[in-house]
Formats: C-alpha cells, structure tokens, sequence
C-alpha cells in the first residue's frame, strides 16, 4: 500500500510540473487516498492525506485559482475521502464480526443439540440396562425364566444403543455435508408405542392414551416429543422407585401436548443412577425450539 501511494503521489508531482493546469491526476489521487483510508490505520492515513495537500498546494501555485480557495476545496475533499474510507471500513469490520457470532451461535446450538441428544440416548438405555441387569440377577436362581427375559431386554437396549450412537457419531463426521440426511430415520411419534412397551419390559407399569385425530408433524417436532416422554419415563425408573406411570398424549387443532405422570408409590431411587439435570435442560430447550411450554414437577397432594 505504501509503493501504491508513493507512485501515486510521484506520478501527481509529475504531472505538476508538466501539465500544471491538468486535472487529470485527480481521480487517480482519490481512489489512492480512499484505498489508503479504507484497509490502513491512523499513521498511513495522516501520510496519504499530507502527500495529496502537498501535491495540490503545489499545484496551486502554478494556477490561476487563488490559492486559499483551492487549499480549502482540496482539504474538504481529502476530508470526504477519508471519512467514505473510514465508513466503509467500519462497515466491513461489523458485518465479519456479525459474520462470526452467527457462525459461534450455530457452533453452540449445534453443542446443545447434540448433548441433548446424546444425554438422551445414552441416560434412557444405560438406566434400562442398570434395572434389567440387576433384575437378571436378582431372579437367576429362583425364576430364570424371568432372567432370561430380562437379558433379552438387555441385548435389545444395548443394542438400540449401539445403533443410536453410530447415527449420532454419523452426523458428527459429516460437518462437511451438512444436507446429508442421516441413515436411519429419527424416532418420532410413530416410535412412542415401541418405548412404551420397553420401559414395560424394564419393570415399569405405563398406562397410555392417545386423544384426538394425529395430524403430520415436523420431524423435529416429532423427535421432541418422542425425547420428552423418553427422558419422564427414565427418570422415573431413575428416582420414583417402583411407580406406576402414565403417558398421555392429545392432539389439538393447534398443537400437541403430552403429560406424563407418576404416582411414586413405594421403593427409593434405583441405586447409583442420581441425575445430573441436564435431561430436564435438554427438555426445556427442545420445547423452546417450538415455541412451546414445560411444566415439570410434584404433582400436589
């Protein structure tokens, strides 16, 4: 940027002194002079605009104009330059910065998603192999018939696992194409049904109901509410002992709720499965994502 100025300063000097009258060196002064004041800082832009002041002074003295008239227009002009520089430069600083907390924003949501996704996945099928594994074992000897069905139930959750952890490790390796849909279609409300009947399998009593007439939903919708019963239904095996729960879910002209309820009737906590929290995290930012509500909590009474 320097040489650029430099030959443009000398080329106006030039031209100064042969064509003292030409005004033809203007233009090419003021696209250096905007340059400069655009991409370059304080000192460089003070250097540019101190050349061009000298050059048109110097010019003035070979001019018919009078000399303080010609000094002033040109000092506004240099002025008008390096304020359109400036403006434009601030401008482009701004919208990268823009730029870059969009890109951080998407970079953080696309965090949230996946640690929701992988909480959920992993707390609902380690909490079922925890209870069936200890059921196995508590029954091996007096009812194996009943162990045996508990391992079965095992082998299938470890394996519904394994296959949801290969999705989401899928979606993490394709960041370069993000358009690439996954393998596997997402549970959504179609799969409710089948995670009822596996949390029946664990030992827990579920009653469900479905009201209304079921109209098309996003897939995201549908995965939201397919996590949000999943994440109740764990977290009760986890912290209402042997309870019996209920799974309600009611389409609405305008929209779709689910209530989930348990009674807590009798037994502790199964042991070493204390929550963390983030399931009901992940809960709240998936409703927020459809503008919905969460209402969680101890039931009165």
């Amino acid at each position: 940027m320097q040489v650029l100025t430099a030959t443009v300063v000398a080329h106006s000097a030039f031209l100064v002194v042969v064509t003292p009258n030409s005004h033809s060196y203007g233009g090419a002064m003021a696209v250096a002079l905007y340059t400069v004041a655009r991409s370059r800082g304080v000192r460089e832009i003070a250097a540019a605009a101190g050349a061009c002041l000298v050059v048109q002074f110097a010019r003035s003295l070979y001019g018919e104009t009078d000399v303080v008239v010609l000094v002033l227009g040109d000092a506004a002009t240099t002025a008008l330059l390096i304020g359109a520089g400036l403006g434009v430069a601030r401008w482009e600083q701004q919208r990268a910065a823009n730029r870059r907390l969009l890109e951080d924003r998407a970079v953080a949501e696309e965090r949230r998603r996946i640690a929701r996704e992988l909480h959920d996945v992993v707390s609902h099928h380690i909490t079922t192999m925890n209870v069936m594994s200890g059921g196995a074992r508590s029954t091996m000897t007096q009812a194996p018939d009943s162990a045996r069905a508990a391992l079965i139930t095992l082998e299938k959750s470890g394996r519904a696992a394994l296959g949801e952890m290969r999705q989401l490790l899928g979606v993490l390796r394709s960041t370069d194409t993000p358009e690439k849909a996954p393998s596997e279609p997402q549970p959504g409300m179609d799969d409710i049904d089948r995670l009822i009947a596996q949390s029946r399998a664990a030992g827990l009593t579920v009653a469900y109901e479905e009201v209304g007439e079921p109209r098309p939903l996003p897939p995201t919708a549908g995965l939201t509410l397919y996590r949000i019963v999943q994440e109740a239904l764990t977290n009760t095996r986890k912290h209402a002992g042997d309870a019996r729960a209920s799974v309600q879910v009611r389409h609405l002209p305008d929209g779709v709720t689910v209530e989930v309820l348990d009674d807590g009737a009798g037994g502790s906590p199964s042991a070493g499965l204390a929550g963390s929290g983030y399931g009901l995290t992940g809960m709240r930012e998936r409703v927020a994502l459809h503008d919905g509500t969460l209402e969680t909590g101890h039931r009165p009474g």
